[in-house]
């Protein structure tokens, strides 16, 4: 119920903040407009909501951030993703239906069966267990790095973030899950925003969302997608 009351009272905060209201900025308008609140039923979304039950035990997102992700994808057709705390498995799976050309390197210490099951029927997927610093560290020497890249259920969120920041370029994108999930992340992600190293940000409370375009004026726009 706790959780419900602070959505609400969040939701109310942001209220001024829908739909690209008092964004000028032409391409942040489109982003808002069309991928964030984008309404159109894709072929995938139906199949996903059934397959969501049986890993609903593990972390997760709620279904309207993962179609975003979908979305997200969709729009930036991006060819490596990396996504680090894998959860449920649930969100990688909707980002690889949005592109089936990708090359996706999911990252958790261990993988339960129900996830391993879920994502096995995805050639394209690398499921990495270990520890996932390390492992990462192996890909990008051999040359492998996201254009991609999601932060998701770890409680290492920043050590990665810094660990892939030098591989982010004018095309990179990452997404960091649950930014206000406890204090200390909130701090961190308000960190992001003010780094001169990033470029355009947006909030929209469940992720963060992170472009890296030093060409385009440093800006930061909450959205309301509660």
């Amino acid at each position: 119920m706790g959780g419900i009351i602070l959505r609400g009272w969040n939701w109310c905060k942001r209220i001024r903040h829908r739909r690209g209201y008092g964004v000028h900025s032409p391409s942040d308008f489109f982003f808002i407009t069309n991928v964030v609140y984008e309404q159109q039923p894709f072929y995938a979304y139906k199949s996903l909501h059934h397959l969501r039950r049986v890993v609903a035990f593990l972390p997760h997102y709620r279904e309207k951030v993962d179609k975003f992700l979908f979305r997200l994808v969709n729009f930036l057709q991006p060819s490596v993703l990396f996504e680090v705390g894998t959860g449920s498995g649930i969100s990688v799976r909707y980002m690889m239906e949005a592109r089936s050309e990708m090359s996706v390197y999911t990252f958790a210490g261990s993988l339960q069966d129900a996830v391993k099951r879920i994502l096995a029927s995805k050639p394209s997927v690398v499921c990495v267990e270990g520890e996932v610093l390390e492992e990462i560290r192996k890909l990008t020497d051999k040359g492998i790095v996201p254009d991609l890249v999601h932060i998701a259920h770890t409680p290492d969120y920043e050590k990665v973030f810094e660990a892939l920041l030098p591989f982010a370029g004018p095309h990179t994108c990452f997404v960091i899950g649950k930014p206000y999930l406890t204090g200390e992340k909130k701090r961190w992600w308000k960190s992001v925003i003010d780094d001169s190293r990033t470029g355009v940000t947006f909030d929209l409370y469940d992720v963060g969302v992170v472009f890296f375009d030093k060409n385009r004026v440093k800006e930061h726009r909450v959205v309301n997608f509660l």
